[in-house]
């Protein structure tokens, strides 16, 4: 039978008991700031160079992060607790660090034409309730989406109102109907967008101003008159009325029957060009771009001379040459020299 020494036993209680209150147990020179609202403590003792120099970087700084850690969770467990479901939660309190944002915060949304409209006359918004009774299914059904309450769109029979035409499709007009409602909703929703973000919309016809001229009289009057299927050619005119100006250019197309030597000819010449080893070249283009560069040279060359110009009261060498030509009767004059013949009596070849 094995025996045990009771004083070891204890001993080894004491170094587990020891080892486990060290482990919480953080000794600082200088207390930390703590802010449990925010889960932030900040270290403001001085970091010795030769524990940082003795160990790892890493090593110093997880064991330094570690304690820090420890001393945060001791702040929490201070606080009041409660037990929610199987769990211990502790109550923070309100932070006092302000910190700062990522990002500006969102801008407050536009309000739409309708909720201006319900706000000035003093509107207030009733919440509906999703379900709604359907006397055909005789069930609570929701009020919109997929299978709805009392939804039209199923019906296999629709009256014909006594106002509209018989022979009209019923069904083809609610569709349309709705698919105008769908319409304008969404550009309800983009005129508000565009008015949240302060842009200018395009007008029609005429615009809301105070006073029309005469050029915006006579376009809302062309687009009122062309608005027709068949574009205003049988609509009423005044009895001054002057016809209405296109617009645009019309595109003219070939005849697809008939005569097609023009197309023939046209098809020709455009695979000569394919076919054509030398590109075509236009005459008049590269004349008028050689008369270009002509003029802008001489221009250039025009205006470095009105830089060089000479200043008055100094005498150039054209000057001085002059003068001497004059002293000694060299130059053009009644001379022989003046006869064509150079100094020598040679005379210039090509010269008689």
């Amino acid at each position: 039978m094995a025996t045990c020494n009771v004083d070891e036993l204890l001993a080894q209680a004491e170094q587990d008991e020891a080892e486990k209150l060290r482990s919480i147990t953080v000794h600082k020179g200088f207390e930390l700031d703590f802010d449990v609202g925010n889960l932030l403590a900040a270290d403001k003792n001085r970091i010795e160079r030769r524990d940082f120099k003795e160990q790892r970087k890493e090593d110093f700084l997880r064991s330094l992060a570690r304690d820090n850690t420890q001393l945060l969770i001791n702040e929490i467990w201070k606080l009041p607790t409660q037990r929610v479901q199987e769990a211990i939660v502790a109550q923070l309190p309100p932070p006092t660090t302000a910190l700062p944002r990522e990002k500006p915060p969102p801008k407050p949304r536009a309000p739409t034409k309708w909720e201006q409209f319900a706000k000035l006359k003093g509107i207030q918004k009733k919440k509906k309730t999703n379900l709604v009774w359907d006397e055909t299914a005789k069930e609570w059904r929701r009020r919109w989406g997929y299978q709805r309450a009392n939804d039209d769109t199923k019906d296999w029979l629709i009256e014909v109102p006594v106002t509209s035409d018989p022979n009209e499709d019923q069904f083809a007009k609610r569709v349309y109907a709705k698919k105008e409602r769908v319409a304008k909703n969404e550009f309800k929703r983009l005129k508000n967008i565009a008015r949240a973000q302060k842009l200018t919309l395009p007008g029609v016809g005429l615009t809301p101003v105070a006073k029309q001229s005469k050029d915006e009289l006579a376009k809302a009057a062309s687009v009122a008159l062309t608005s027709t299927a068949s574009l205003g050619r049988f609509q009423d005119r005044l009895p001054k009325e002057k016809p209405a100006r296109a617009a645009g250019v019309k595109r003219k197309f070939d005849p697809l029957i008939g005569d097609l030597s023009s197309e023939r000819q046209k098809q020709l010449e455009l695979l000569k060009v394919i076919d054509g080893k030398k590109p075509k070249m236009d005459i008049t283009k590269a004349v008028n771009m050689q008369m270009r560069e002509e003029d802008q040279e001489a221009s250039a060359a025009k205006g470095k001379n009105k830089n060089n110009k000479k200043k008055p009261g100094r005498k150039g060498p054209r000057d001085s040459l002059a003068g001497k030509g004059k002293g000694k009767g060299k130059g053009k004059g009644k001379g022989s020299a003046g006869r064509g013949k150079p100094p020598g009596g040679k005379s210039k070849p090509g010269r008689r």
